[in-house]
């Protein structure tokens, strides 16, 4: 069985990641998304787990480990990883005009990551979320991230639209917006795991 670990980005205790009118706080968010996708998985029959239950932020080397060490219990090749963000076009407090979902995965990103992102950005189109971020041929976006880097097992980071656009915050912060965003994740992976892991 496949294990599909679920990490919630920022705590509340990060500097920014807000939108400029405070309604959304990524943390808050991400956990949400995270806590919606944890248990859609499980009532899906998938083992799914979160690795930060905490609230306050965890350094990245600390989540890395956590992944690792359940790498090591279960085996890699019985691990996936998801790390749930909402994305940002400027630190400025200011809105932006950027919009959109995109799929990120580390730059000694493996072939099962690289599929994992592919799935995860089609199955955003499905649900709407594209918006009007231009992005590489390429269904993802290749970064030195840390938490796709430095972990043992496939590995994407998803931008959840943005934080900093209007339209994207309203669809956000509204149930639809949640539903779409949760279902982009479950979907995407449900796929991706009957299609790769039988």
């Amino acid at each position: 069985m496949v294990k599909v670990l679920i990490d919630n980005g920022h705590g509340e205790n990060t500097p920014g990641k807000c939108s400029p009118d405070k309604r959304l706080r990524e943390y808050a968010y991400a956990r949400e998304i995270a806590r919606r996708v944890e248990k859609c998985l499980r009532c899906k029959g998938y083992e799914a787990q979160r690795i930060v239950e905490e609230e306050t932020d965890v350094p990245l080397s600390e989540r890395c480990k956590r992944v690792n060490d359940i790498c090591k219990q279960v085996g890699t090749k019985n691990v996936l990883l998801v790390s749930i963000h909402n994305n940002a076009a400027g630190g400025d407090g200011k809105w932006h005009e950027a919009r959109g979902f995109s799929a990120h995965v580390g730059l000694n990103a493996s072939s099962k990551s690289k599929m994992l992102a592919q799935y995860l950005w089609n199955e955003a189109i499905q649900q709407g979320l594209k918006g009007n971020r231009s992005v590489p041929a390429a269904p993802y976006i290749a970064q030195n991230l840390a938490i796709c880097r430095d972990t043992a097992c496939p590995a994407v980071l998803t931008e959840n639209l943005f934080q900093d656009n209007k339209e994207d915050v309203e669809l956000l912060l509204s149930e639809e917006g949640k539903e779409k965003v949760t279902a982009t994740h479950v979907n995407a992976i449900v796929n991706f795991i009957k299609d790769y892991y039988g």
